[in-house]
């Protein structure tokens, strides 16, 4: 239903909207079965059944399809963190989000489209932006609690978030050809944890940073 004030969508919004994620779907499912390179625009519209025409009525070329890709993937990624660390108690909810963030990590789409293949295709720049709007976001806000919503709190929390989420995307590569994935992953969170420690502000550090 939609909110309320705000008017509910026209059937051909309502059909535009079922096209585009059409497509975006279409693509994810060939972009990890042929990979990124080998997929054309054809395949994509052929498969989502659409024309060509309502491909390029969304999209102007395939990257811009993979973008809005990685943006969805993304925004699944922090739904499943932010409910993963919301069920968790108040002292545990920085590393459950955490261990469900590697979860993802180790998903054979995400690991191959978001981790392997986006910075190639979009730019680090970009892949920083939308990682950025989601999980990491969600793991920034996180981190700079303890330490108060100041300035100099905020730039802990970002590089803490960056190396903190480097190491877990690192991890769920490693995992993917280790011969015992069961242990790697359990030695990977203790390493990950351990660092959450370190990274986030003390008390006191932070108390100096308030006078």
């Amino acid at each position: 239903m939609p909110s309320a004030g705000v008017p509910p969508k026209s059937r051909r919004e309502e059909y535009a909207d079922a096209t585009r994620q059409a497509l975006i779907s279409a693509a994810g499912e060939l972009f990890a079965s042929q990979g990124y390179q080998q997929v054309g625009i054809e395949a994509i519209a052929r498969s989502a059944r659409v024309t060509r025409g309502a491909f390029y009525h969304h999209f102007a070329d395939k990257a811009e399809l993979f973008d809005a890709l990685v943006g969805t993937l993304q925004e699944q990624a922090a739904s499943k963190v932010k409910a993963a660390a919301g069920a968790a108690p108040k002292a545990k909810r920085v590393s459950a989000g955490i261990r469900e963030f590697l979860e993802v990590c180790c998903e054979p789409a995400y690991r191959q489209l978001v981790i392997e293949t986006a910075p190639a295709v979009l730019g680090t720049a970009r892949c920083r932006e939308i990682e950025e709007a989601h999980v990491y976001g969600l793991l920034i806000d996180a981190l700079v609690g303890p330490a108060g919503h100041n300035e100099k709190a905020r730039s802990h929390a970002y590089l803490a978030a960056r190396m903190i989420g480097s190491m877990v995307c690192e991890a769920a590569q490693l995992l993917d050809n280790a011969d015992d994935p069961v242990a790697l992953k359990a030695d990977a969170l203790k390493l990950v944890e351990s660092m959450v420690g370190t990274l986030t502000p003390d008390k006191s550090r932070t108390a100096s940073a308030r006078q």
